[in-house]
């Protein structure tokens, strides 16, 4: 009796589709088997279940199936170190991308733009991070002025010492300015007794 042709189309229950599977996995790796030895030929097979279970046949190994596929189509080969560099640093370019659009997020959401899309807990979370900050923005500047006072009453009382200073040392001076005016009056005093004398002496001699 000849069989009926079988609909192709995704088989709705779950035990048919398992059956399914398994019957027709195993009549498809037999036939690769069977190619790879009767043909010659190098096969490689991969088959990934719906559930995600993994199955494969390789007449040659399947690393070296694939890299010469790769050859053969111009595509990179994994195990070359300039194609892992590049896989490195591509990587690492996409994490930055990430982070930068992270950080760019939760930016607006401290200035308040792009928060209709949060919910309560992320809102809550947003608030208690904005009181932190405030409250150590305000930490932060009464301690720069209480420096600030520090530094100005501390140049107040330098500048009140060198002042005093000063108007000592000019006292000093004024007090030796009159000094030395007096004793300039006394010798030219005692010089003009003395010119006198010896005009007298003059006098008498003659």
């Amino acid at each position: 009796m000849r069989r009926g042709k079988v609909e192709l189309k995704r088989i709705e229950n779950p035990t048919n589709r398992q059956v399914s599977f398994s019957k027709r996995r195993n009549g498809l790796l037999k036939k690769a088997f069977e190619l790879s030895i009767l043909c010659d030929a190098e096969v490689a097979l991969l088959i990934f279940s719906s559930s995600g279970k993994v199955y494969q046949f390789a007449s040659h190994g399947m690393d070296k199936s694939i890299a010469k596929y790769k050859r053969e189509v111009g595509l990179p080969d994994s195990n070359n170190p300039q194609f892992r560099t590049m896989e490195f640093w591509r990587s690492e370019i996409e994490e930055l991308k990430r982070s930068i659009n992270t950080l760019d997020a939760r930016l607006k959401h401290l200035s308040g733009e792009d928060i209709l899309a949060l919910g309560m807990r992320d809102l809550k979370q947003l608030e208690r991070q904005l009181k932190i900050g405030v409250e150590r923005i305000r930490s932060r500047k009464s301690r720069i002025v209480s420096d600030q006072a520090t530094l100005l009453k501390r140049r107040h009382k330098q500048l009140k010492e060198e002042n005093t200073q000063l108007q000592k040392r000019l006292d000093e001076a004024q007090e030796s300015n009159i000094s030395s005016r007096i004793v300039g009056e006394n010798a030219c005093s005692m010089f003009q007794q003395r010119v006198l004398q010896d005009e007298d002496l003059v006098n008498e001699a003659e």
